[in-house]
């Protein structure tokens, strides 16, 4: 995992303790960011089920919450993650008429990949031509060459076709207008919705939740209870944090788990949050290679003379050859 360089902060714990301004007063701050802009709130819908069942919860927050988001709210003022750089929302032609489409795109093909590979992915999307209309004039073996290494680029090759035959027949090569469409179209999850309709849209209908900020709600115990997956997580935020914030958390979190907070060997000792957060300075477990069969045959080639050779299909690029 590559990461941008992180700056240190130097603090003690009866620092971390007393005052926001005393702590702001004794660290140096890059100069001050653009403010991002406001987005236009909107109900949400696709979840009737859950507003039907009359289930009423009592109210509850996470404990000294506000403090620990002014800390990564500090510790994210240089915005200087990948993510600033080569997130969906820097991913699209501004000034493009299918700019909507665009960014639909990068965020499916943002799933799990790097945003640097993401960007470039994009980069060369764009240069080929990338509009609904283009992707289904366009041979699989073709777009897989354009789109790879992102992960799992075969996959992705199915969906954009598909959900660009979609958009093409039944938007005019636009992307829907609600979450309920979205979630409609093949290889877009609730994340990739609710992100569209925030960049593309500039409306907020939930929170966007990847691996980054399920990881970090949990460490920082903001949920009532652990979860196991980005949409349990979403859920519960949602039950608790205020909903002009929604928008704004994605952001957050996602760059300060690309600096700080990793997902193995986490910075604690530079982290503003680590005299209260309930998981700092925990080792994190190695990962483990998964069990089991592979989920699909490995390609094969014409081996060598008394040897069976297979190469496995994640070392493999669109033209067969070794990555």
């Amino acid at each position: 995992l590559t990461s941008a360089p992180v700056r240190r902060y130097v603090t003690s714990a009866a620092e971390a303790r007393g005052s926001g301004a005393s702590l702001r007063s004794s660290t140096m701050k890059p100069e001050a960011s653009p403010p991002r802009r406001r987005r236009r709130l909107v109900k949400l819908e696709y979840e009737k089920e859950d507003v039907a069942s009359g289930i009423k919860t009592e109210d509850w927050e996470p404990p000294a919450w506000k403090r620990q988001l002014e800390f990564i709210r500090d510790m994210r003022s240089g915005r200087d993650a990948p993510v600033d750089k080569m997130g969906a929302e820097k991913c699209y032609d501004a000034g493009a008429p299918v700019r909507r489409f665009q960014v639909l795109v990068s965020l499916m093909l943002s799933s799990q990949t790097k945003d640097q590979v993401t960007a470039a992915a994009m980069q060369k999307l764009r240069t080929h031509g990338c509009t609904a209309q283009n992707v289904l004039a366009t041979d699989d073996k073709t777009l897989g060459e354009l789109i790879y290494p992102v992960g799992f680029w075969r996959n992705k090759v199915k969906y954009l076709k598909r959900t660009s035959a979609v958009l093409q027949e039944e938007f005019g090569g636009d992307i829907p207008n609600s979450v309920e469409g979205l979630v409609r179209l093949p290889g877009v999850g609730p994340k990739m919705a609710h992100l569209a309709m925030d960049i593309a849209w500039n409306q907020v209908s939930g929170i966007g939740v990847d691996t980054h900020v399920h990881r970090i709600s949990n460490r920082l115990g903001w949920l009532r209870k652990p979860t196991k997956n980005p949409e349990d997580t979403r859920k519960a935020l949602e039950e608790w944090l205020p909903r002009e914030l929604w928008s704004e958390i994605n952001w957050l979190l996602v760059g300060f788990g690309q600096q700080v907070c990793l997902p193995i060997s986490p910075l604690c000792s530079v982290c503003l949050n680590q005299f209260s957060c309930p998981s700092a300075h925990r080792s994190s477990p190695a990962k483990r290679p998964k069990s089991g069969p592979p989920r699909s045959p490995s390609p094969r080639i014409k081996a060598e003379p008394g040897r069976d050779q297979t190469i496995n299909q994640k070392t493999l690029s669109p033209t067969g050859q070794r990555r």
